[in-house]
Protein backbone atom coordinates (compact mmCIF):
# COMPACT_ATOMS: atom_id res chain seq x y z
CA UNK A 1 0.00 0.00 0.00
CA UNK A 2 1.00 3.30 -0.84
CA UNK A 3 2.54 5.36 2.49
CA UNK A 4 0.04 8.22 2.23
CA UNK A 5 -3.02 5.63 2.24
CA UNK A 6 -1.63 3.34 4.90
CA UNK A 7 -0.71 6.45 7.43
CA UNK A 8 -4.26 7.99 6.45
CA UNK A 9 -6.05 4.77 7.27
CA UNK A 10 -4.41 4.78 10.59
CA UNK A 11 -5.07 7.89 10.84
CA UNK A 12 -8.96 7.68 10.47
CA UNK A 13 -9.23 4.34 12.87
CA UNK A 14 -7.99 6.25 15.67
CA UNK A 15 -9.97 9.39 15.01
CA UNK A 16 -7.34 11.91 14.15
CA UNK A 17 -8.22 12.68 10.74
CA UNK A 18 -11.89 13.84 11.26
CA UNK A 19 -10.60 15.47 14.06
CA UNK A 20 -10.43 18.94 12.96
CA UNK A 21 -13.99 19.93 11.54
CA UNK A 22 -13.24 23.39 10.77
CA UNK A 23 -10.57 22.76 9.05
CA UNK A 24 -12.49 20.06 6.65
CA UNK A 25 -15.23 22.95 5.87
CA UNK A 26 -12.55 25.09 4.71
CA UNK A 27 -10.93 22.92 2.20
CA UNK A 28 -14.77 21.51 1.27
CA UNK A 29 -16.11 25.21 0.52
CA UNK A 30 -13.05 25.88 -1.97
CA UNK A 31 -13.73 22.67 -3.44
CA UNK A 32 -17.22 23.05 -3.66
CA UNK A 33 -16.60 27.33 -5.15
CA UNK A 34 -14.03 25.71 -7.67
CA UNK A 35 -15.77 22.97 -8.75
CA UNK A 36 -19.18 25.20 -9.54
CA UNK A 37 -16.55 27.84 -11.64
CA UNK A 38 -15.09 25.24 -13.39
CA UNK A 39 -18.47 23.18 -14.46
CA UNK A 40 -21.77 25.22 -13.30
CA UNK A 41 -23.80 25.10 -10.20
CA UNK A 42 -25.71 21.72 -11.10
CA UNK A 43 -25.06 19.19 -9.07
CA UNK A 44 -26.93 16.56 -11.64
CA UNK A 45 -24.72 17.69 -14.45
CA UNK A 46 -21.49 18.36 -13.11
CA UNK A 47 -19.65 15.30 -10.85
CA UNK A 48 -17.32 16.50 -9.21
CA UNK A 49 -19.37 18.80 -7.53
CA UNK A 50 -21.90 16.29 -6.77
CA UNK A 51 -18.83 14.30 -5.75
CA UNK A 52 -17.91 17.52 -3.14
CA UNK A 53 -21.15 18.03 -2.24
CA UNK A 54 -21.83 14.53 -1.17
CA UNK A 55 -18.68 14.42 0.63
CA UNK A 56 -19.88 17.63 2.49
CA UNK A 57 -23.07 16.42 3.30
CA UNK A 58 -21.56 13.50 4.98
CA UNK A 59 -19.48 15.24 6.83
CA UNK A 60 -22.84 17.68 8.05
CA UNK A 61 -21.83 20.81 5.77
CA UNK A 62 -25.15 22.92 6.62
CA UNK A 63 -27.07 23.10 3.39
CA UNK A 64 -26.70 26.76 3.19
CA UNK A 65 -23.39 27.04 3.73
CA UNK A 66 -23.02 24.37 0.63
CA UNK A 67 -25.60 26.31 -1.45
CA UNK A 68 -23.47 29.58 -1.26
CA UNK A 69 -20.12 28.44 -1.64
CA UNK A 70 -21.94 26.86 -5.18
CA UNK A 71 -23.15 30.26 -5.68
CA UNK A 72 -19.41 32.04 -5.32
CA UNK A 73 -18.36 29.29 -7.45
CA UNK A 74 -20.82 30.26 -9.89
CA UNK A 75 -20.93 34.15 -9.73
CA UNK A 76 -23.85 34.82 -7.97
CA UNK A 77 -22.48 35.62 -4.91
CA UNK A 78 -18.96 37.49 -4.54
CA UNK A 79 -16.36 35.73 -3.07
CA UNK A 80 -12.55 35.07 -2.85
CA UNK A 81 -11.03 33.29 -6.41
CA UNK A 82 -9.05 30.04 -5.70
CA UNK A 83 -6.71 28.54 -8.05
CA UNK A 84 -5.52 24.93 -8.10
CA UNK A 85 -1.42 24.14 -7.47
CA UNK A 86 0.21 20.83 -7.49
CA UNK A 87 3.84 21.63 -5.51
CA UNK A 88 6.19 18.97 -6.13
CA UNK A 89 9.01 18.12 -3.58
CA UNK A 90 11.02 15.81 -1.25
CA UNK A 91 10.87 14.87 2.58
CA UNK A 92 13.29 12.99 4.73
CA UNK A 93 15.03 9.84 3.38
CA UNK A 94 14.49 11.15 -0.46
CA UNK A 95 10.61 10.83 -0.18
CA UNK A 96 9.05 12.42 -2.94
CA UNK A 97 5.90 14.28 -2.37
CA UNK A 98 2.81 15.56 -4.42
CA UNK A 99 0.90 18.69 -2.71
CA UNK A 100 -2.42 19.53 -4.20
CA UNK A 101 -3.50 22.87 -2.88
CA UNK A 102 -6.64 25.75 -3.56
CA UNK A 103 -5.17 29.20 -2.85
CA UNK A 104 -6.36 32.69 -3.00
CA UNK A 105 -2.96 33.44 -3.27
CA UNK A 106 0.34 31.37 -4.88
CA UNK A 107 2.60 33.57 -3.26
CA UNK A 108 1.70 33.00 0.35
CA UNK A 109 1.12 29.66 -0.11
CA UNK A 110 4.58 28.40 -1.94
CA UNK A 111 6.10 30.98 0.77
CA UNK A 112 4.64 28.62 3.91
CA UNK A 113 5.07 25.09 2.41
CA UNK A 114 8.71 25.89 1.76
CA UNK A 115 9.47 27.17 5.22
CA UNK A 116 7.77 23.74 6.62
CA UNK A 117 9.49 21.58 4.03
CA UNK A 118 12.50 23.07 4.99
CA UNK A 119 11.71 22.83 9.06
CA UNK A 120 11.16 19.00 8.62
CA UNK A 121 13.95 18.22 6.92
CA UNK A 122 12.67 18.43 3.50
CA UNK A 123 12.72 20.61 0.61
CA UNK A 124 10.44 22.20 -2.65
CA UNK A 125 11.62 20.81 -6.23
CA UNK A 126 10.63 21.82 -9.62
CA UNK A 127 7.94 21.48 -11.50
CA UNK A 128 7.97 17.53 -13.10
CA UNK A 129 10.82 16.66 -10.55
CA UNK A 130 8.91 14.04 -9.27
CA UNK A 131 5.23 13.62 -10.60
CA UNK A 132 6.64 11.20 -12.90
CA UNK A 133 6.53 8.78 -9.98
CA UNK A 134 3.35 8.57 -10.13
CA UNK A 135 -0.03 7.41 -11.38
CA UNK A 136 -3.61 8.68 -11.01
CA UNK A 137 -5.54 6.09 -9.69
CA UNK A 138 -8.62 5.33 -7.76
CA UNK A 139 -7.50 3.56 -3.63
CA UNK A 140 -9.58 1.66 -1.49
CA UNK A 141 -8.57 1.04 2.22
CA UNK A 142 -10.59 -2.05 3.91
CA UNK A 143 -9.86 -3.14 7.09
CA UNK A 144 -9.33 -6.77 7.03
CA UNK A 145 -11.77 -7.21 9.71
CA UNK A 146 -14.55 -5.89 7.57
CA UNK A 147 -14.20 -8.29 4.52
CA UNK A 148 -12.91 -12.25 3.67
CA UNK A 149 -10.68 -11.71 0.50
CA UNK A 150 -12.55 -13.99 -1.18
CA UNK A 151 -15.78 -12.18 -0.92
CA UNK A 152 -14.20 -8.56 -1.42
CA UNK A 153 -11.82 -9.73 -4.50
CA UNK A 154 -15.19 -10.98 -6.30
CA UNK A 155 -17.03 -8.61 -5.60
CA UNK A 156 -14.31 -5.88 -6.65
CA UNK A 157 -13.10 -7.42 -10.04
CA UNK A 158 -16.65 -7.79 -11.55
CA UNK A 159 -17.01 -4.24 -11.08
CA UNK A 160 -13.43 -3.32 -12.51
CA UNK A 161 -11.20 -2.86 -10.34
CA UNK A 162 -7.35 -3.43 -11.69
CA UNK A 163 -5.96 -5.05 -8.35
CA UNK A 164 -6.26 -6.02 -4.72
CA UNK A 165 -3.61 -5.94 -2.04
CA UNK A 166 -3.16 -7.44 1.31
CA UNK A 167 -1.05 -4.98 3.28
CA UNK A 168 -0.41 -5.93 6.86
CA UNK A 169 -3.64 -5.15 8.50
CA UNK A 170 -6.04 -3.61 5.30
CA UNK A 171 -6.77 -4.57 2.00
CA UNK A 172 -5.83 -1.95 -0.74
CA UNK A 173 -8.04 -1.90 -4.25
CA UNK A 174 -6.75 -0.06 -6.97
CA UNK A 175 -8.91 0.60 -10.04
CA UNK A 176 -8.66 3.54 -12.97
CA UNK A 177 -10.18 6.46 -11.98
CA UNK A 178 -13.29 6.23 -14.42
CA UNK A 179 -14.48 3.09 -12.47
CA UNK A 180 -13.48 4.06 -9.20
CA UNK A 181 -17.27 4.93 -8.07
CA UNK A 182 -18.73 1.76 -9.34
CA UNK A 183 -16.05 -0.14 -7.52
CA UNK A 184 -16.78 1.76 -4.24
CA UNK A 185 -20.32 1.41 -5.14
CA UNK A 186 -20.00 -2.78 -5.27
CA UNK A 187 -17.96 -2.22 -1.82
CA UNK A 188 -21.16 -0.44 0.01
CA UNK A 189 -23.81 -2.68 -1.59
CA UNK A 190 -21.44 -5.53 0.61
CA UNK A 191 -22.52 -3.25 3.80
CA UNK A 192 -18.84 -2.38 3.93
CA UNK A 193 -17.70 0.86 4.69
CA UNK A 194 -14.22 1.40 3.39
CA UNK A 195 -11.19 3.04 5.99
CA UNK A 196 -10.61 5.43 3.09
CA UNK A 197 -11.62 5.97 -0.58
CA UNK A 198 -9.99 8.60 -2.95
CA UNK A 199 -8.72 9.39 -6.65
CA UNK A 200 -5.34 9.50 -5.45
CA UNK A 201 -1.61 10.21 -6.80
CA UNK A 202 -0.27 6.89 -6.17
CA UNK A 203 3.48 6.42 -6.54
CA UNK A 204 4.98 3.43 -9.00
CA UNK A 205 7.99 2.90 -6.55
CA UNK A 206 8.80 3.61 -2.71
CA UNK A 207 11.56 4.33 -0.61
CA UNK A 208 11.74 2.86 3.13
CA UNK A 209 12.33 4.95 6.19
CA UNK A 210 12.86 3.94 9.19
CA UNK A 211 13.76 5.24 12.61
CA UNK A 212 14.25 9.69 12.77
CA UNK A 213 13.65 9.57 9.22
CA UNK A 214 10.07 8.05 9.63
CA UNK A 215 8.89 10.00 12.36
CA UNK A 216 9.57 13.12 10.49
CA UNK A 217 8.63 12.46 7.59
CA UNK A 218 5.09 11.60 9.26
CA UNK A 219 5.40 14.86 11.24
CA UNK A 220 6.36 16.47 7.99
CA UNK A 221 2.83 15.05 6.85
CA UNK A 222 0.78 15.99 9.71
CA UNK A 223 1.67 19.67 9.33
CA UNK A 224 1.30 19.85 5.55
CA UNK A 225 -2.47 18.16 5.61
CA UNK A 226 -3.02 20.51 8.38
CA UNK A 227 -2.38 23.62 6.02
CA UNK A 228 -5.54 25.41 5.19
CA UNK A 229 -4.73 25.76 1.84
CA UNK A 230 -3.55 21.98 1.26
CA UNK A 231 -6.27 19.48 -0.62
CA UNK A 232 -4.13 16.28 -1.04
CA UNK A 233 -0.31 15.65 -0.38
CA UNK A 234 1.34 12.51 -1.59
CA UNK A 235 4.03 10.06 -1.23
CA UNK A 236 6.03 7.65 -1.98
CA UNK A 237 7.34 6.25 1.67
CA UNK A 238 6.92 3.29 3.14
CA UNK A 239 6.62 3.46 6.97
CA UNK A 240 5.66 -0.03 8.62
CA UNK A 241 2.47 0.20 10.67
CA UNK A 242 3.81 -0.29 13.68
CA UNK A 243 6.17 2.95 13.39
CA UNK A 244 2.68 4.72 12.11
CA UNK A 245 0.80 3.72 14.92
CA UNK A 246 3.66 4.66 17.68
CA UNK A 247 3.52 8.25 15.96
CA UNK A 248 -0.09 8.97 16.13
CA UNK A 249 -0.34 7.33 20.12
Amino acid sequence: MSGHSKWHSIKHKKGAADAKRGKIFTRLIKELTVAARNGGGDPDSNPRLRTVVAEAKAQNMPAENIKRAIRRGTGEEPGLTYEEVTYEGYGPGGAALMIDVLTDNKNRTVGELRHLLSKHAGNLGETHSVAWMFEKKGSIVIEKAKATEETLMDAVLEAGADDMRDDESNWEITTSPEVFQTVLDAIKQLGIEPATAEVAMLPQNYVKLEGKAAQQMLKLMDVIEDHDDVRHVWSNFDIAEKEIEASLA
